[in-house]
């Protein structure tokens, strides 16, 4: 077994990635695996039955498109690539939404390429929809955007695009299911003395040394992608579990507190790793000062900062980047990711969250920073 703190944290997970590899969801490529589907939107809808957040991230596109197609071998050609997972997208969503629903649960289909989350603006927009997902209790189905990605924006793989989306919504855990048990000290199939890894530190970099390449000529993946995944996860406090897909009940008994797989804990904190992005890793594109009000809600009340108590917008900056939160002698007391960009804060200055509608043509967030992407300076 995990030792206590092991056990606890899928137990107390609330928000959690589950990501599948392509190799399960198209039963080694003979096509879309509707019973395997089925057991796992099973389990999503009793977590999210149980009062948890779950989001999908499915491979099997191009797998599928494979098949739709009549492709034995995998092809190189972006073109075909994206012709294969244009193809193929259409039955793995049709699958997830038929098998929730059939679960009582509703799904929304979320296609991301990097750009999305290279870029500040997008990367809020596509947080902000999946929050609003979540809170429906909705299961987001996410993919790469096969269709339209090169070489250039590919995440590469779908252990990576997992990692990313747990860093997106601040998971508390992320789940990759494999066709293997879990990590093992070298590949138990060419290594009759490989012991199975139960338990280790996210991060580690003797567990890349472990990882072999590519598993399977199905999917993009090995487990090297899942151990570099659990590292980046582990980068905003999630922690990561490799474990078999085809373990009867998985998701159930991890959440359970069961050991079950490969459990890579996150040495960080989830809010002391975002806020630790924010305060030293991004660079600030403006500022707003605020009244003496706004500096004790601020600073004393650990409230977010709201546009009524801002005097002044300086610079110029998008949603999504850091600025600076000064007082009325100009010090910096915060400093925290803008919800609105300087033209829309100076319009909203002075503003309750009741008007904003009227001036900007759309109802947005109430806050101009809000409390969890904020950080008070030193």
């Amino acid at each position: 077994m995990h030792d206590q703190t092991g056990t606890s944290i899928l137990r107390n997970a609330k928000r959690i990635v589950v990501k599948v590899g392509s190799s399960l969801v198209t039963n080694e490529g003979r096509g879309l695996d509707a019973i395997a589907i089925g057991q796992w939107c099973e389990q999503l809808a009793a977590l999210i039955k149980d009062g948890r957040e779950v989001i999908m991230v499915s491979s099997g596109a191009i797998a599928e498109g494979m098949k739709r197609l009549g492709w034995t071998i995998r092809p190189k050609a972006i073109h075909e690539l994206q012709a294969a997972a244009a193809v193929g997208q259409m039955g793995l969503v049709q699958m997830y939404e038929t098998k929730l629903r059939e679960n009582g649960i509703g799904s929304a289909q979320v296609l991301l390429t990097h750009a999305d989350l290279a870029d500040r603006e997008r990367y809020l927009n596509a947080r902000t929809t999946l929050l609003t997902l979540l809170h429906l209790g909705v299961v987001p189905v996410i993919n790469e955007n096969d269709t339209v990605v090169n070489d250039e924006i590919k995440f590469g793989d779908n252990d990576t695009l997992g990692a990313l989306v747990a860093n997106l919504v601040e998971a508390d855990a992320l789940i990759i299911l494999t066709d293997q048990k879990g990590l093992y000290t070298a590949d138990p199939r060419k290594d009759p003395t490989a012991k199975f890894v139960r338990e280790a530190h996210a991060g580690d970099v003797s567990l890349e040394a472990m990882a072999g390449g590519a598993g399977s000529g199905i999917g993009s993946g090995g487990m090297i992608t899942k151990i570099l995944a659990a590292k980046r996860a582990a980068g905003s406090g999630a922690s990561t579990v490799i474990a078999w897909g085809r373990e009867p009940q998985a998701l159930i008994r991890l959440t359970q507190g069961e050991a079950i797989g490969t459990l890579l804990v996150a040495q960080t904190q989830k809010m002391q790793a975002r806020k630790q992005w924010i305060a030293d890793h991004l660079q600030m594109r403006g500022s707003v000062s605020v009244d003496s009000g706004a500096v004790s809600k601020v600073r004393n009340e650990g409230k977010s900062l709201l546009p009524i108590g801002m005097t002044e917008v300086q610079g110029d900056f998008s949603r999504g980047d850091v600025i600076a939160v000064r007082d009325e002698n100009g010090a910096e007391i915060a400093r925290g990711l803008a919800n609105y960009s300087s033209s829309e804060a100076r319009l909203i200055c002075r503003k309750p969250s009741t008007e904003f509608e009227k001036l900007l043509g759309y109802t947005g967030e109430p806050e101009m920073v809000h409390r969890t992407n904020l950080v008070l300076s030193r």
